[in-house]
């Protein structure tokens, strides 16, 4: 959730943010009238508490005459500091509950608008030609008996796949790279829970207006994360954290996700693009919320990094404040070239959600020696996943269907330099 000093003090800024998200600024009107209430409430049941507290040694020193008129009126006040308590705990659900239905401010500079105002910070890389008619990502795959779709489907539905011989080699090669990278980096790696509780999700802010992409195990009442981001985020859940000297925690989660992809009813049904099941390795960091942004920019040059050691055209945007998620006060997606779609397709995205998510999970760190605590600032990013073997084929494609290997992933398949077509 937000500072709620931030709501006091500034309601502006809170507004502000509402609207270049395209959000009603009545959600802050209400939120504040709920934290009034709060406050009201609290304090009538304190002050009652406080009347009881000196009322009972009254009774107490009553003569045996006076007390039993005491008593009842003692069993009335009771009743009273009882009805106040409930009305005050009614009060602070009703004011979480507003302010839970703020999203995170969103930083200066973040375009204003919808998923299409995004501004383009840069094109990196050299958008790939072709002297023939390049097939996309499942011809290729198909070919070099890599990806199988139908058999997905048979066993498990649309939007199901096998990645089979060098794709399933392809994609280990992928995420054992982005792996080292992260390990050079100073991250810890982490396989990660794929299933976790209700209070972790929503504290991560997954529970929004996008929840009807989440699959949900209603018998054991735990969802399947669409990213390692949410239990990395819960990981340290209700501690107080000894940042290290470097000043951030950093963790790199692999772990298989899933995303029921509600909203996507005939978009990108051909190949694994959008798919239901697929793999990632996901950075995650704690840091102090005064360096979140420059760990920010961290992230996304290592998301460069990978694009252009794998010889990949892409261009990096500044998401606009309406395409981002509740819990994301900036987010740069890198998006590259896909060339049988003519256009960038995201395959990276990293997000500061500063003190947003630690907020509601409870995470703070030691500023001083003095032991004064604050909450820390989560950000995360994709170093790799799935998708990415779908630039990875079309762009190092050869006429005959095979395809050549970047350089930093053959290690990773035995030396191998071109995949051959089998069929």
């Amino acid at each position: 959730m937000i500072d709620p000093a931030l709501l006091r003090e500034n309601p502006e800024a809170v507004t502000r943010s509402q609207i270049a998200r395209g959000r009603s600024p009545e959600s802050v009107d209400a939120a504040i009238a709920a934290e009034a209430q709060r406050r009201a409430a609290l304090t009538t049941f304190e002050e009652l508490r406080a009347e009881q507290k000196a009322f009972g040694k009254q009774v107490a020193q009553a003569s045996k005459e006076d007390k039993p008129a005491l008593v009842a009126k003692a069993q009335d006040l009771a009743q009273a500091v009882k009805d106040a308590q409930a009305a005050s705990n009614a009060a602070e659900d009703a004011y979480r509950a507003a302010i839970d239905g703020i999203e995170n401010i969103v930083l200066d500079g973040v375009p204003a608008g919808g998923e299409e105002n995004f501004v383009t910070l840069r094109e990196v890389g050299a958008v790939p030609t072709f002297d023939f008619e390049p097939r996309d990502h499942l011809q290729l795959g198909e070919m070099l008996g890599a990806i199988d779709m139908a058999r997905g489907a048979k066993v498990s539905g649309a939007r199901f796949y096998f990645l089979t011989g060098i794709g399933a080699r392809l994609e280990i090669a992928l995420m054992n790279y982005a792996l080292d990278t992260a390990l050079k980096n100073d991250f810890t790696p982490m396989i990660t829970p794929t299933l976790v509780r209700p209070d972790i999700m929503a504290g991560t802010g997954f529970l929004g207006e996008h929840s009807d992409e989440i699959y949900h195990l209603a018998d054991d009442d735990l969802y399947l994360v669409g990213t390692s981001e949410v239990a990395l985020a819960g990981y340290h859940r209700d501690e107080i954290l000894e940042l290290p000297e470097s000043g951030s925690l950093r963790y790199a989660g692999w772990s298989t996700c899933y995303r029921r992809e509600a909203g996507a009813h005939g978009k990108d049904t051909r190949g694994i693009i959008r798919v239901h099941q697929f793999n990632k390795l996901e950075m995650f960091v704690y840091c102090d919320p005064a360096t979140a942004e420059a760990e920010h920019e961290r992230l996304l040059a290592l998301e460069e990094q990978m694009l252009t050691s794998l010889g990949l055209a892409y261009r990096v945007i500044d998401v606009a404040a309406g395409d981002l998620g509740s819990s994301a006060a900036r987010k740069y997606d890198t998006e590259a070239w896909v060339p049988t779609q003519d256009a960038y397709r995201e395959l990276t995205s990293t997000s500061n959600c500063t003190t947003y998510q630690a907020r509601r999970l409870g995470i703070r760190h030691r500023q001083d020696d003095g032991g004064k605590t604050q909450t820390v600032a989560t950000l995360n990013g994709t170093l790799a996943t799935t998708r990415w073997i779908v630039a990875l084929l079309e762009t190092h494609q050869r006429a005959d269907g095979s395809v050549v290997v970047p350089e930093p992933l053959r290690p990773y398949l035995g030396g191998l330099e071109v995949m051959e077509p089998i069929t």
